[in-house]
């Protein structure tokens, strides 16, 4: 019978050196999770770093909602990210739709697609960058893709056009385009 410090060990040190070896299928799996953990960290983090017109709230304890239109890249990772938060006092939920229109009561909106509809409305559009490389339509702000890190780009005249202001301190962490 092997003593326990053999048992264990092995298997322990052929995992460690897979992961030092930096087996590419090890990392693709891991990648794309790690993203999108990302991106639904960021999402609830942009919160307090933008403020929106009080007329973008039914009334002082309405709730802040996270919105996702068409499919969820985030699944459960985004409800864990929110779970038991508040936004100065207002709950957040989360709400899952094909799309979202003006007057939908987003005030935070992730989608892929051009968000264009909603200028003008105080909600906060994020996206990923488009098939050509650029901001999607409409996006306040654009997740990217740099040096494999995420990343993100502010258009602050969109944020302006939605009536929303976003603090120098998040705009000092945004890249350029």
């Amino acid at each position: 019978m092997e003593e326990w410090p053999t048992r264990w060990c092995r298997p322990l040190a052929l995992s460690l050196l897979l992961v030092l070896a930096g087996t590419p299928v090890s990392l693709a799996v891991a990648a794309e999770p790690l993203e999108e953990a990302v991106k639904a960290t960021f999402l609830y983090k942009f919160i307090a770093f933008v403020s929106w017109p009080q007329s973008a709230f039914a009334g002082p304890y309405s709730p802040f909602r996270i919105c996702v239109e068409g499919t969820d890249p985030f699944g459960e990772l985004l409800d864990r990210a929110v779970a038991g938060q508040n936004v100065g006092g207002r709950p957040i939920e989360l709400w899952r739709r094909s799309r979202f229109d003006r007057g939908s009561g987003c005030h935070l909106l992730y989608a892929t697609g051009s968000m264009d509809r909603l200028r003008g409305e105080p909600v906060l559009t994020v996206s990923d960058v488009d098939s050509a490389g650029g901001p999607a339509a409409g996006a306040v702000i654009t997740f990217v893709l740099r040096e494999d890190r995420v990343r993100f780009v502010i258009d602050a005249a969109a944020a302006q056009d939605n009536h929303l202001a976003i603090s120098s301190k998040l705009m000092s962490l945004a890249v350029q385009p």
